[in-house]
């Protein structure tokens, strides 16, 4: 059996390594038509200019991977038909499932992967490569995040930071934090910091300097003198993570699952229009990787009748499966953010839907 498995598994890592190449390929050549001169001109080094694709590619990742998945389940069933290999196997006693478990795995660890990358990568890297474009690739002119305003209404609390001193959100100068009291009352306190330094998981503020006010707002004594006299200094009442702040100069597609559900819940006075754009491309990025397995589910019958019947009947009804998908799913986004339907159902019913229809047709082929 593992002998079996291993050759389903070569032949159909094969083509799905040239699908996800070529598609990528194809990417690569079209940006190179407008920014080829500025990378020769540009100082990056080779590694440099791998990542800037890499990280710019990164948001359509989750597309590429199904369509790639699909083409390569469909060329690899229809080689196993057309060279009657699956007759071959079955007649051996070998079982349908044990055929295509290989195909089932492989799309499970690109799911893996489309999740890795929309949570990990695009965060850390799209950003960074489309600053990189739009500075012409001079990686000196980055943009500093600077002026940053941070609003946490659930802790009736603001940030006002000057300056952003690193990549990940753990070190801020020139900092003032206003809390105010709760139900739009007056303010509570003011601190101004020369600096703050997220250290083991809590904020640190150097040369803090704390404003005490009473319930009418005026400005009262300091009941721990000694404690505001330190040069440095811990508030662990500060429960806004680094995380919070590169959000506010990050674009919302290149957020992750967790900080955007970290976004919507300290944000309550989010409008409902926003609310459900939010909650909605939220949702739809948790589902985005299920489509690798959904897509390899219809795929591989559809592979088995372009073998055995017409190949023009498998391809075209693969086809069909991935445009109703994909169409499906941008019929129910455009509902939810019109209000006409909740997000969250909207964003998971495509996946749902179809992940029944393909088991089915999965079963039925068996």
């Amino acid at each position: 059996m593992r002998i079996l498995t291993r050759y389903v598994l070569r032949e159909f890592v094969i083509p799905l390594f040239y699908c996800l190449a070529g598609f990528v390929s194809i990417y690569v050549l079209f940006d190179l038509f407008g920014s080829f001169s500025r990378i020769v001109e540009s100082d990056l080094s080779f590694g440099e200019i791998a990542l800037y694709f890499c990280g710019y590619f990164a948001p359509y990742f989750h597309y590429i991977v199904p369509a790639a998945l699909l083409l390569a389940t469909l060329y690899t069933m229809w080689t196993f038909c057309r060279h009657s290999e699956i007759v071959a196997m079955r007649a051996s006693g070998v079982s349908f499932l044990a055929i295509v478990k290989p195909l089932l795995a492989v799309s499970v660890v690109m799911a893996a992967g489309v999740t890795y990358v929309n949570e990990v990568f695009v965060p850390e890297k799209a950003q960074w490569a489309a600053q990189l474009r739009n500075n012409r690739f001079d990686n000196e002119a980055q943009e500093r995040a600077d002026n940053i305003v941070l609003r946490n209404a659930v802790a009736c609390r603001t940030w006002n930071v000057g300056t952003m001193a690193d990549t990940d959100g753990e070190r801020l100068r020139n900092v003032r934090i206003t809390t105010d009291r709760p139900n739009g009352g007056a303010r509570l306190m003011n601190v101004t910091a020369a600096r703050a330094d997220w250290l083991d998981g809590e904020w640190w503020l150097t040369d803090a300097k704390v404003q005490h006010y009473d319930a009418l707002g005026q400005e009262i004594a300091t009941q721990t003198p000694e404690l505001d006299a330190l040069a440095l200094r811990c508030f662990p009442e500060l429960t806004e993570h680094p995380g919070d702040f590169l959000m506010q100069n990050r674009p919302w597609k290149f957020n992750s699952v967790r900080d955007r559900f970290r976004y919507i819940e300290s944000h309550p006075d989010l409008t409902a229009e926003a609310r459900r754009d939010y909650l909605y491309d939220t949702w739809a990025q948790i589902m985005a990787p299920v489509a690798c397995i959904i897509i390899t589910l219809f795929a591989i019958p559809a592979g088995i009748a372009s073998g055995r019947q017409s190949v023009f009947k498998g391809i075209l009804g693969a086809l069909g499966m991935y445009f109703s998908f994909y169409g499906f799913t941008i019929a129910l986004m455009v509902a939810a953010k019109s209000g006409w339907l909740p997000p969250i159902p909207a964003a998971v019913l495509p996946a749902v839907v179809f992940l029944i229809l393909g088991t089915r047709l999965f079963f039925k082929q068996r």
